[in-house]
């Protein structure tokens, strides 16, 4: 089933990565997880988990990756392969704040990514009556769902959990095509008396523009706003 205008995405890979710190340039990924998903049946076609040796994993705390356990001998190198055969069998790249794990490829051991990426946190307007936050967690939007949270902070444990929301998701081809429009950095016009109306949408004060609320949206979703905005010609 094709969405039309735009990108397709009726193949998506739900990927999501554990690094040892925040900084790519310093810190290294040490474990991909992805699932092929197949939109059009709400399936899953194939899932996969590889650990990345490194030496030091200043985030074990988080995701309990001891630095020794991703060095044990392991086929990582055909993990990696065939990570690189899934990308391309993908139409887009769907992961949760997908800003922090794009980041990461490209870098060190991990190729780079070329395909079209979508974020289940910032670019997915979940329905209302979900009744989640503007940017909600993975474990809100599991239980939103109805799916039960039973585990945290490896990679294929928050794939397995949005591969489950999407099948769930019976209007998913809107979602995803509402998903991918191209959006612009925005700054809400509103009073300092009528800042929950931001907040409510979705803005952020102070991030990533100083001193106003500001959220990347579709013209489509600008013009459904209950106040005006403006675009941000310089992005930060």
């Amino acid at each position: 089933m094709s969405l039309g205008d735009g990108p397709k995405a009726e193949t998506v890979l739900i990927l999501d990565t554990e690094t040892t710190g925040l900084d790519p340039e310093q810190d290294h990924c040490v474990e991909v997880g992805c699932i092929l998903f197949d939109v059009p049946s709400r399936s899953v076609l194939i899932q996969q988990s590889f650990l990345l040796p490194v030496e030091t994993n200043g985030a074990e705390a988080i995701n309990r990756i001891p630095a020794r356990i991703s060095r044990l001998p392991q086929p990582w190198q055909a993990g990696l392969a065939f990570f690189i055969q899934l990308v391309e069998a993908s139409d887009v790249v769907v992961a949760h704040n997908a800003a922090f794990d794009r980041q990461w490829f490209g870098h060190g051991l991990l190729p780079p990514i070329t395909k079209p990426w979508l974020c289940t946190m910032d670019d997915i307007r979940w329905p209302s009556h979900r009744q989640l936050k503007p940017r909600p967690s993975v474990r809100d939007l599991a239980l939103a769902y109805g799916i039960p949270v039973w585990a945290a902070h490896r990679a294929l444990t928050d794939c397995i959990y949005l591969a489950d929301v999407l099948a769930r998701c019976d209007d998913l081809e809107q979602l995803l095509k509402h998903g991918m429009e191209p959006r612009v950095l925005m700054r809400a016009k509103v009073s300092y008396d009528n800042r929950s109306l931001a907040k409510d949408a979705g803005f952020r004060w102070n991030d990533p523009l100083p001193g106003c609320w500001s959220r990347r949206l579709s013209p489509r979703e600008a013009a459904e706003l209950p106040f005006e905005v403006t675009a941000v010609e310089d992005e930060p």
